[in-house]
């Protein structure tokens, strides 16, 4: 084994799931590239051999924001090869990466109506399909934390709120408030269980996974008659869109969103008035109109 590659399975064992799979590929193709061009892909790395493998990410087609995520891997990996002492300095800190432009992103949210309308019905289907709504477009859940809920994640209460503990993004604890109307319709959908996934299979009664999210969140927008592809992040997105249309503050949209930023967290479990300022009610009485 090389030391580029020795460096890239030392760094790739700190993750694991959709992250580590991501950074591999992203590591597999800069490996790929190297390979091609006779260059070792640690040793003697200078900063203008990453921007011409940036250059090369961006001449084969890909958009800027493209560009930007392929290279979190590489970046990762340049600066744990530093922090070991592998190499001298991290020739990817100084290295140009395309501009994003804000109008750039390709998400299609939801307006206020179209939130409403999936939600509602969402809930026409089965109680599995409404819970799963509730907790992308009301809790701006991620498609993995939504699938991963169980029913004792959110037994407990913090100062009167009923809260669901989880990990989020990272490996990174949070807390995430639900209201009188997400708690009723998760209620519904745990009915007589006390323990286990929340949100099963309606014909197996097997906990979800990612793909059936995704399948479930096509399912509801089709039957909402929304005109256009919405995934898991379009949820997503809309809960914090229709937030800030709400009145919440940024930084309050921030802790709506779990590890939007991830400093936002321990204000958000630390502060007392927090859960009683929460995002989330704000957007709940927007949307649903409790």
């Amino acid at each position: 084994m090389t030391p580029a590659q020795l460096v890239a399975v030392s760094f790739l064992t700190r993750y694991s799931g959709p992250t580590h799979h991501l950074y591999a590929c992203q590591l597999r193709r800069r490996f790929d590239w190297c390979e091609t061009n006779g260059i070792d892909a640690l040793i003697g790395v200078e900063r203008a051999n990453v921007e011409l493998y940036i250059r090369s990410l961006t001449e084969g087609g890909l958009m800027a924001s493209s560009v930007v995520t392929m290279m979190h891997g590489v970046r990762g990996y340049f600066r744990f090869a530093q922090i070991d002492g592998l190499t001298s300095s991290d020739p990817a800190v100084y290295a140009r990466l395309p501009e994003v432009h804000r109008d750039e992103s390709r998400t299609q949210g939801l307006d206020r109506l179209e939130l409403i309308r999936f939600l509602q019905v969402a809930q026409t289907i089965t109680v599995h399909h409404g819970a799963l709504a509730y907790l992308l477009g009301i809790n701006a859940l991620r498609a993995s934390e939504a699938a991963a809920v169980r029913i004792e994640d959110y037994a407990q209460t913090l100062r009167g709120h009923c809260v669901l503990h989880l990990v989020g993004k990272g490996h990174r604890p949070a807390t995430m408030l639900f209201t009188v109307p997400v708690l009723r319709v998760l209620e519904a959908c745990r009915g007589q269980r006390s323990a286990g996934p929340l949100i099963l299979r309606p014909l197996t009664g097997e906990p979800v996974d990612r793909r059936d999210v995704y399948r479930t969140v096509q399912r509801i927008a089709r039957a909402a008659e929304i005109p256009r592809h919405i995934s898991s992040h379009s949820l997503r997105h809309a809960a914090i869109t229709n937030a800030l249309d709400a009145g919440v503050p940024l930084r309050d949209a921030q802790i709506l969103a779990p590890q939007a930023d991830p400093r936002t967290t321990e204000h958000y479990v630390g502060a007392r008035g927090n859960l009683d300022r929460h995002g989330v009610h704000f957007l709940t009485a927007y949307v649903a109109g409790f």
